[in-house]
């Protein structure tokens, strides 16, 4: 679908509104466009929407009907989110060809990172469109390094102020006072694929900077207790290895402005086996509940080496044979 720009004039030309409009550094009109996967500037009352053409038209829409509302309210991030999950702007959206047909390319500083085939593709479109979002499936498909890429994406564009990088600290037993070092050398093990793939889009060097000023953040997943998480882009690695008291606490964590991703291997669960895994337990409680998208990866979508494909498919295979061999 053609890329089209619309103009459009908000009236009256207050200031003063046009200020709580756009919100404080234009806040309000990045909130926008990263909900609707628009462009906008403007030069006082006058606006230019550019982007997809249905995305155009729900933004157009949107903004006309916020701006009236300022002539009685103060806008606020929580507001604008209610008013973008409008059900009309989602059915608008949900009818055009684009959910199908758009390719997602995202741009790094060492290269373009894109979908290998429709299930990845799908899955980048679905994190643009949901706040909550699950990649699930075997080693090797992508889940984690294009949420990450995603994440990079959003905060270079400032649509969150942070990343935050979330797994599990405990697994297949084994406990962080254990561990030698301090809190953070603890961790580090456990996060050290998503250091990784920061490092292939960003550099060392940034990646050690946006750490030191907090852009980027990197937790176990016990520390996301309490927080609540406005503006930021989370995501929840190795997911399989959750309880189900850990995943419905962090779910409950997302606050307004933030994207989620969790992912995870159902097929590598390090829990005792007393305990079930958090993530199979959420993909049947929250399977039908609008505005979060599951992404399941099988063995065709694995983009490692050739033989991750058939090892993966000979477990696979044997686990079949096997089932109680675990």
């Amino acid at each position: 679908m053609p890329i089209i720009s619309e103009e459009i004039n908000l009236l009256p030309a207050d200031n003063a509104r046009l200020a709580n409009f756009c919100g404080q550094l234009n806040c309000h009109l990045r909130q926008i466009e990263a909900r609707l996967q628009v462009d906008i500037s403007n030069r006082g009352n006058q606006f230019k929407i550019t982007g997809e053409e249905v995305s155009v038209q729900a933004a157009a829409t949107v903004m006309k009907t916020v701006f009236d509302s300022t002539a009685t309210d103060e806008l606020t991030s929580e507001l604008l989110h209610l008013e973008l999950q409008d059900a009309s702007i989602d059915a608008l959206l949900a009818d055009s060809e684009l959910s199908t047909q758009q390719i997602i390319v995202i741009k790094t500083k060492f290269g373009l990172i894109k979908g290998h085939g429709l299930n990845q593709q799908d899955y980048l479109r679905k994190i643009t469109r949901h706040d909550i979002n699950f990649g699930v499936g075997p080693a090797g498909t992508g889940k984690t390094y294009l949420a990450v890429a995603c994440a990079v994406d959003a905060l270079l564009h400032e649509k969150v102020r942070k990343i935050i990088l979330v797994r599990p600290a405990v697994e297949a037993g084994e406990k962080l006072g254990f561990l030698p070092g301090d809190m953070a050398q603890k961790v580090d093990p456990y996060l050290r694929p998503l250091y990784d793939a920061l490092h292939d889009m960003l550099g060392f060097e940034r990646v050690e900077k946006m750490l030191e000023k907090g852009q980027i953040e990197v937790a176990p997943l016990a520390f996301m207790r309490g927080r609540t998480l406005n503006d930021s882009f989370i995501i929840l690695d190795e997911a399989q290895n959750t309880t189900l008291e850990q995943i419905k606490m962090f779910l409950t964590r997302v606050g307004f402005g933030s994207t989620a991703v969790i992912t995870g291997d159902v097929t590598q669960i390090d829990l005792p086996s007393s305990k079930m895994s958090g993530l199979l337990h959420v993909i049947e409680v929250l399977k039908d509940i609008e505005g979060i998208s599951f992404t399941f990866f099988e063995v065709r979508d694995v983009v490692r080496h050739p033989l991750v494909q058939r090892i993966v498919s000979a477990y696979e295979l044997y686990e079949k044979k096997h089932p109680t061999k675990r």
